[in-house]
């Protein structure tokens, strides 16, 4: 063979071993509806409007999280596509518009839609579909049964949980206690009722009067006056930042002095407490799971830091004191987190298998001594919460950190 032939021979065999690795990485490559080589479409529904408005701020956020994201490259090179609507808090058209992500927009997945009812209302669409239904935005324990629901996951802590904490809490201070329930008429009400009622365990009969609200209603002043005349010396919230908000009112207005707590999704000073008037608000009890950004004493730390940073460049007209600001934060973080590492196996079922694999991962701004760990059998991500109260200015932590389901 002449030298000519020699060095052709050569060429062919490197641009064939050039081929042969560029079909191996082509073929390490799989995608699911919703993902390609240039970016991901992330599926988002949010109470823009309605009477859960006040949410709103955690899409808003999450989606200028994620075009701080796409402007350092996106992830693994692919930027995010977020498509978020707005249903309203309203079941029906939550459907709607899952379905229109899903079999219009063609996303790869549906992250953190907001709310009990709404994310009842497509849970076995989302399954039936096999569509990760990812970090839902609420605490209901239902999101948490891999068994049943394998492509649904939650992210904050369970509302059952945190009713026992608070079970716990008003039985060490006021064992002869008088408690009032104001709920909200859904799952979402009722599963910090059966929280509270299994911390209480034989001492249930320590609540004295339960009342409900429709969140059609335009306020919850009359059903504040039906717990009052029960003659309850402790009231315990469950509702949306506007009835929680009425609530904290109402119950000052009446010269109604009880033990006051009030749940974890209502605690926003920005968008709750501010509103109630901070004066009305000091004594609260709630529980946290992530950092109260009002407080000077986390302005220090890097990712307090880091967060306010991001919200001066990419969302400037936020307001700090609102909770919702660092909850979409930290949500987006932990989507990022899960999305970079599924590399370049970008289906669905990776997707979830990923988030089902986190350990001891830290998003930022949750409270010293909180994780999120997940497992296979495991989707309840955020498992802990500390107790607060509000001292007017501010929420003061106190007590352990604790786990709603052991006590530990």
């Amino acid at each position: 063979m002449n030298t000519s032939a020699k060095g052709l021979t050569a060429l062919l065999a490197v641009i064939s071993l050039a081929a042969s690795f560029a079909s191996a990485e082509a073929a390490e490559k799989k995608y699911d509806t919703g993902a390609t080589d240039t970016d991901i479409k992330i599926g988002n529904i949010m109470p823009y409007s309605g009477p859960a408005s006040a949410y709103g701020i955690i899409g808003r956020v999450e989606a200028a999280y994620f075009r701080k994201v796409n402007d350092e490259g996106g992830i693994n090179g692919r930027k995010i596509n977020f498509i978020s609507y707005d249903d309203s808090y309203s079941p029906p058209k939550t459907v709607e518009q899952a379905r229109k992500l899903v079999e219009s927009d063609g996303v790869l997945l549906i992250f953190n839609s907001l709310g009990t009812p709404t994310n009842s209302a497509i849970q076995h669409y989302m399954n039936r579909k096999r569509v990760p239904q990812l970090f839902v935005a609420t605490g209901a324990t239902k999101w948490a049964d891999p068994e049943h629901f394998p492509w649904t996951m939650g992210w904050q802590p369970s509302y059952q949980a945190e009713g026992r904490i608070y079970a716990r809490y008003i039985m060490q201070q006021k064992p002869n206690a008088k408690i009032a329930v104001l709920y909200q008429n859904d799952d979402y009400g009722k599963d910090y009722l059966k929280g509270l009622r299994d911390g209480l365990g034989k001492k249930s009969g320590m609540v004295v009067a339960e009342d409900s609200y429709e969140v059609s209603e335009p306020t919850v002043s009359s059903h504040i006056v039906n717990l009052k005349a029960s003659g309850a010396d402790t009231i315990f919230v469950i509702a949306t930042p506007k009835f929680a908000a009425q609530s904290i009112k109402e119950v000052r207005q009446l010269k109604w002095d009880p033990l006051f707590i009030l749940n974890n999704v209502s605690a926003s000073v920005g968008s709750v407490l501010e509103p109630a008037g901070l004066d009305n608000a000091k004594g609260l009890i709630s529980a946290a799971y992530m950092k109260d950004e009002t407080d000077r004493k986390w302005s220090s730390q890097s990712d307090s830091k880091e967060w306010a940073a991001f919200l001066d460049k990419y969302m400037p007209e936020a307001d700090k004191t609102d909770a919702g600001a660092a909850v979409g934060y930290s949500v987006a973080r932990t989507l990022v987190h899960v999305l970079q590492a599924c590399g370049d196996n970008l289906t669905r079922e990776n997707v979830m298998k990923q988030a089902a694999n986190l350990k001891d991962f830290d998003p930022g701004l949750l409270l010293p001594g909180i994780t999120i760990n997940t497992g296979a059998s495991d989707f309840a991500p955020i498992q802990q919460l500390q107790l607060m109260k509000f001292n007017g200015k501010s929420w003061e932590l106190f007590g352990p950190v604790m786990n709603g389901s052991t006590g530990s």
